[in-house]
């Protein structure tokens, strides 16, 4: 068996529920799968999907089916049915779990990569969920200093790029923290008392990713984008403490936007988005991606709109968070857009050309 084939069954087996152990005898195949080169093509107007929950699901019993209704894998489905041509996975460091660590995003990437999908890998930076309320350090961290953390995030991040290049995956974006409003393992990397040391810790991340990745696009991620200040407070803040980064990426949840005080419903959210990726283009000179967008499953009309919207928005693509994801799932914190498994006309948007 040669190195690489040893490597990839190492890192599926891994991917079990537990996490346990594994063998390289582990009888691990997948099937024969046709690389599409006008998927693959790097450039291209990214249509894409959040799918970290995946592995999950599967092994908790979740099945996804096209439209007649045939079982179907999800990326596959994603793929064929909805026009889906990257994806994107998060990355956590030490998670209780095991899912969304590093064994399980492999397992999910190869998968993407034979299916000729893109791939964008996400980065938190923490053992559980990074968000504008949840930015804690890596608990392995704690104790670091900033040099210290520096080093961590850098071999943290070698680590995942170093295992996807060794079976010939190459992500097209990385994302240096998630939805990093407030900065990012706080408090060292706040946004507001200590901006110095975020554009240190970010510019870590961004050195560590070109290194391995020189073609690479790095991206700095806020939520609210329909929210100028935000987008201000911190691209302000990184220019002032040369901070670097390749594309400037976004979230869009019109629900999330009202449940927070917004008025004027989705389309009013939908119009201020827009008008702040034509302010940051100008003002920063950078590219734009919304890197999640999503609404709930039962408004598939609204979302399609609102996805057509923002693919016409002048942004380099648009990743629906975890479409699959059931109504209720992770206690009701989702906004996928699939019904009892199969895809909603939300993803409809992404069939054009």
């Amino acid at each position: 068996m040669n190195n690489l084939k040893k490597i990839l069954i190492g890192f599926i087996a891994c991917g079990a529920a537990t996490f346990a152990a594994c063998s390289e005898a582990d009888p691990v195949t997948f099937p024969p799968v046709n690389h599409d080169p006008a998927i693959m093509e790097v450039g291209s107007f990214a249509k894409g999907a959040d799918v970290s929950w995946l592995t999950q699901m599967e092994m908790e019993g979740y099945k996804f089916y096209n439209s007649d209704k045939v079982e179907t894998e999800c990326m596959r489905l994603l793929r064929d049915q909805c026009g889906v041509n990257a994806i994107r996975l998060r990355v956590w460091v030490n998670p209780v779990e095991g899912w969304n660590n590093i064994s399980d995003v492999v397992v999910k990437a190869v998968r993407a990569h034979q299916l000729g999908l893109r791939l964008m890998i996400d980065f938190h930076f923490s053992d559980t969920w990074a968000d504008p309320g949840h930015q804690e350090m890596p608990a392995a961290w704690a104790d670091l200093t900033l040099d210290g953390v520096k080093s961590a995030m850098t071999a943290h991040i070698s680590d995942m790029l170093n295992r996807l290049t060794a079976l010939g995956v190459e992500p097209e974006w990385v994302q240096i923290g998630n939805e990093t409003t407030p900065g990012m393992m706080l408090p060292m990397g706040s946004i507001t008392d200590n901006p110095k040391q975020y554009a240190a810790l970010n510019n870590a991340g961004y050195d560590a990713v070109k290194a391995i990745l020189p073609q690479a696009k790095v991206i700095v991620h806020l939520d609210g984008g329909n929210d100028q200040w935000r987008y201000d407070r911190m691209f302000d803040a990184l220019a002032a403490n040369n901070g670097n980064y390749d594309m400037i990426g976004m979230s869009v949840y019109p629900y999330w936007a009202e449940e927070q005080g917004e008025t004027g419903g989705w389309k009013k959210v939908a119009n201020d988005v827009v008008a702040n990726i034509n302010h940051l283009k100008q003002k920063y000179g950078k590219p734009v991606m919304i890197c999640e967008i999503g609404m709930p499953y039962d408004q598939a009309e609204a979302c399609k709109e609102l996805i057509s919207q923002m693919m016409n928005a002048g942004v380099e693509g648009v990743f629906y968070w975890e479409p699959q994801a059931p109504a209720g799932y992770n206690g009701g914190y989702n906004m996928g857009c699939f019904d009892n498994g199969t895809p909603t006309v939300a993803l409809d948007a992404f069939k054009v050309n």
